[in-house]
């Protein structure tokens, strides 16, 4: 047999050969091309992601250097027992020395102090509404944290702290509260503060939680310093 009809067919009836290129191959017909104005749209979105990333790390190392600052400012605190502070006169009787250093032995076994102090405070006006104070100085990292486990402790030898709230702590900052507990006297307010660098707890018989918070804010005026 011929191949002579093959030899003779016209080579245009043949498909036209298929170029291949490094392009990738778009699958699905009708997916538009991207354009210019969704080119802009994601530049934009690109533009703003950046822009809330920078913020949010910028509000974080602002934050840092904020509690940075704090800490090295209430770090070096020290803590004194002055003969008179707030119109109170320090009681040096064999008895209040004796009651003052059983409450900072108790405390400084609580938390780890560099210095410790206990001291009963007299009024002149009412030997009844005489102030037990104790603490000491060391630097702390939480104070409220640190605070509050105070407080808890306290309620586990004397009885529930109640109505625990926050006063203004004054001019040296941190943290300052005060709550109700009970003992043999009846009812008396009991107040602590605490910043970064000192924590101290005092006891108010026969005095109001808001009385006695601005008492010990007004200790904390005549006894704290910093270097």
């Amino acid at each position: 047999m011929s191949d002579a009809h093959l030899t003779e067919r016209p080579v245009d009836d043949a498909p036209e050969p298929v170029e291949l290129t490094d392009e990738p191959i778009r699958l699905g017909a009708g997916a538009p091309e991207e354009g210019p104005e969704r080119g802009v749209v994601r530049s934009r979105r690109r533009r703003v992601a950046w822009l809330l990333a920078a913020a949010v790390g910028l509000a974080g190392v602002g934050a840092l250097g904020t509690a940075g600052w704090r800490i090295a400012q209430q770090k070096d605190a020290d803590i004194a027992s002055p003969d008179r502070v707030a119109g109170l006169t320090r009681d040096d009787s064999e008895r209040a020395r004796s009651t003052a250093d059983y409450l900072r032995s108790g405390f400084a076994a609580d938390i780890d102090l560099d210095r410790s102090f206990g001291t009963v405070y007299r009024d002149p006006a009412d030997e009844r509404r005489s102030v037990l104070i104790f603490g000491g100085t060391t630097l702390l990292w939480q104070p409220e944290r640190d605070l509050d486990s105070l407080f808890g402790l306290m309620t586990d030898e004397t009885g529930a702290v109640t109505g625990l709230r926050e006063m203004s702590p004054g001019r040296f900052g941190g943290v300052l509260k005060c709550g109700t507990t009970s003992g043999e006297g009846g009812d008396f307010a009991v107040c602590g503060w605490a910043d970064h660098g000192s924590v101290v707890m005092a006891m108010f018989p026969d005095r109001s939680v808001d009385e006695a918070g601005t008492l010990l804010r007004n200790m904390r005026e005549d006894m704290q310093t910093r270097r």
